[in-house]
């Protein structure tokens, strides 16, 4: 009743991109941790493979092996889906006999597509494709280009109902967290809370304590500073490109 892509971006980070006619999909089926993983648990989810996938994913434990494990020990295995990505940029899925179709995977560089109760196997190819051909966009709104596209093929057969996207970066904490529960245009309200978080949202959350700098900026003028610093570098590229 889902599709998801999961990656790991250039620099490091680690992302989830989901939707879905299901509500508030991004509750349960997206997860990822800095300098870990990134992981989506689809189908009849079963959210506690998430922290025991982050665990093993932390031990550097091999994805397959962790795959393995989990549905193996799980007796709804076939109807659930898995996918993941680690720090390291490997790959390893998990599509049950019993889910509904249309569901399946696939894996390319650095990212796995994974879905089900979708309208065809060209959601996930074109999910994909769009992934492939906007390795210079940010990495967010790449994620959320490639999830564009898979819509655009059918997405999910049922029809739309919910979105969400967090990336992890370099933090114990998101550096985006983006959740639409219930909307008519799931990706399309995801796209613009994107572009509304690029206002604030993004350069203050830079400000913040980070294993860096434990205390962060807690100067108001030099907050503001940093967000207008963001800004114009934001209109720079623009002009630019």
């Amino acid at each position: 009743m889902t599709w998801s892509l999961v990656a790991r971006d250039d620099s490091g980070a680690l992302g989830v991109a989901v939707a879905s006619r299901f509500f508030a999909v991004g509750a349960l089926c997206p997860h990822a941790a800095s300098g870990i993983g990134a992981l989506s648990t689809q189908a009849l989810v079963n959210p506690l493979y998430a922290p025991a996938a982050l665990e093993a994913m932390a031990r550097n434990e091999a994805p397959e092996d962790i795959v393995r494990l989990l549905t193996r020990a799980d007796g709804g295995r076939e109807h659930r889906q898995l996918h993941l990505i680690d720090r390291a940029g490997r790959i390893a899925a998990h599509t049950g006999a019993a889910c509904i179709d249309w569901c399946g995977h696939r894996a390319g560089d650095g990212y796995s597509v994974a879905g089900n109760m979708l309208a065809g196997a060209q959601v996930l190819q074109d999910t994909a494709a769009a992934y492939d051909r906007n390795g210079a966009l940010p990495f967010a709104e790449r994620l959320i280009a490639a999830m564009e596209a898979g819509e655009a093929a059918g997405g999910d057969k049922r029809g739309k109902q919910a979105a969400a996207l967090v990336v992890y970066t370099t933090e114990a904490y998101p550096a985006l967290d983006l959740r639409v529960d219930d909307h008519a245009e799931p990706l399309g309200e995801l796209r613009r809370l994107y572009e509304v978080s690029l206002e604030r949202f993004q350069p203050f959350v830079a400000c913040l304590p980070s294993a860096r700098n434990p205390q962060g900026i807690t100067d108001r003028a030099m907050i503001e500073a940093e967000i207008a610093r963001f800004q114009a570098s934001r209109r720079g590229r623009s002009e630019t490109g």
